[in-house]
């Protein structure tokens, strides 16, 4: 099996990888746009989780929950030690595409059956995850699930998130989060995440398959501009104090400053109060998605644009306030791990400017991304796509790589760059 080229999956293992992929593909997909409504905890989401478990319940493989949401389908001894663990997650952003985390985790499962059906018993186990929230679509935050498990967000600032309804995270769970899960974290020697590629950049390589390197400094901002509201028809615009003009200026100082510093920034969704046509609003909240190459680079983006929104809302007689909702420094994947996959794969490497749940794992245990190929290199959107060739492809990437890391001599040394902390070294 693993003298097969990674770069393009078989027939049968295509055949393999479509049986499996049309299981979920219809869950939580609107119809109208195409997209897909997987908000975590949501209807939807849950039957993925559900899937989850009738997955690993028939290939053996105990399913545990960490408290916060995340699941853990292992495969092999406990008392091993060293666990590689590989998955991603279910649930999307609004209309989101299909590939976007659930590859990830059918890639896993079908890595599993493609080493039971070469005969390899790994040495190490085997941990299938699947992250909660990692989008942040429902609940503001990020790779949430991820954040609560190592530490990096508290339960109870978790436990107080709430969606657009006014649903809080804790009900949603069905309990207050745990938090920090080390006793978890110690268990595994790396985290290898499959991903689809979020851009064109292996088109351009024409490679079906492609390591990580790093992740871009990334965040998101938001924006709350406060004015008076008042009559469309009878209020003179000499008189008004508009916000949504301070905020129509922000998305475009936004735009302006991220092109002067070859960076990115995006205004993708807005909440206008009381939202009326013949009304001049009191409030417009906006979110800035703000990301660069280098973190200085990123700090000197969100400074200029909040200069910038500062200085016009003086002219507009508004306030406004800008407050971070999370941000996420430079990651970059462990470097050696990273070498040792690209040359076992004969695979390119590339950055990349999205943020994944193995850019917060980064930060505990050796960590590495695969990426498989995106045709049309969009993302978070209907038109994103993967072949099903090229899907089998990563799948037998991924079993080649979870073949090598569970062996226990690459597994030892995985460990030895550990420090007690659980942080890569």
């Amino acid at each position: 099996m693993f003298t097969e080229d990674a770069r393009q999956g078989s027939p049968a293992s295509t055949a393999r990888f479509r049986e499996l992929w049309d299981e979920i593909a219809p869950i939580g997909r609107d119809p109208r746009t195409g997209g897909y409504l997987r908000y975590a905890f949501g209807e939807p989401e849950r039957r993925l989780r559900e899937w989850f478990r009738e997955q690993a319940e028939r290939r053996g493989m105990p399913v545990t929950d960490d408290g916060n949401g995340n699941l853990f389908a292992r495969w092999g001894d406990p008392a091993a030690g060293g666990a590689v663990l590989t998955g991603s997650h279910f649930d999307s952003v609004p209309h989101g595409g299909a590939y976007d985390g659930p590859l990830g985790i059918v890639s896993a499962f079908l890595a599993v059956d493609e080493l039971r059906a070469a005969g390899i018993t790994p040495e190490r186990p085997v941990v299938v995850a699947a992250f909660v929230e990692e989008e942040g679509a429902r609940f503001g935050v990020p790779c949430l699930g991820s954040r609560l498990l190592t530490g990096a967000l508290p339960p109870e600032r978790a436990a107080d998130l709430r969606d657009a309804d006014g649903i809080g995270f804790a009900e949603a769970l069905g309990d207050r989060p745990a938090g920090a899960r080390p006793d978890l974290l110690a268990g595994f020697a790396a985290f290898v995440e499959l991903h689809v590629e979020q851009g064109r950049a292996m088109v351009d390589r024409d490679a079906s398959v492609g390591v990580a390197t790093a992740i871009w400094p990334h965040g998101r901002w938001r924006f709350d501009v406060t004015g008076e509201g008042n009559h469309a028809g009878t209020t003179r615009m000499a008189d008004r104090r508009d916000p949504m003009l301070t905020y129509a200026f922000t998305v475009l100082a936004a735009n302006k400053e991220a092109r002067l510093r070859g960076a990115h920034a995006t205004v993708g969704r807005v909440r206008v109060e009381p939202n009326a046509t013949n009304a001049i609003p009191a409030r417009v909240t906006g979110w800035l998605d703000a990301r660069a190459a280098e973190e200085g680079t990123l700090a000197e983006l969100v400074e200029a644009v909040r200069v910038k929104a500062t200085e016009r809302a003086r002219r507009d007689g508004t306030e406004v306030t800008l407050t971070e909702e999370s941000a996420t420094p430079l990651v970059g994947f462990d470097a050696d791990l990273g070498r040792r996959l690209a040359a076992l794969l004969a695979a390119p490497t590339l950055p990349t400017a999205a943020g994944h749940d193995a850019g917060v794992l980064a930060g505990h245990l050796p960590t590495a991304m695969l990426f498989v190929r995106n045709p049309t290199g969009v993302s978070h959107s209907p038109a994103e796509s993967a072949s099903d060739a090229d899907c089998a492809a990563g799948v037998t990437a991924l079993a080649r790589v979870l073949a090598e890391l569970t062996s226990r001599a690459a597994n030892d040394d995985l460990a030895g760059r550990t420090d007690r902390s659980g942080a890569a070294t």
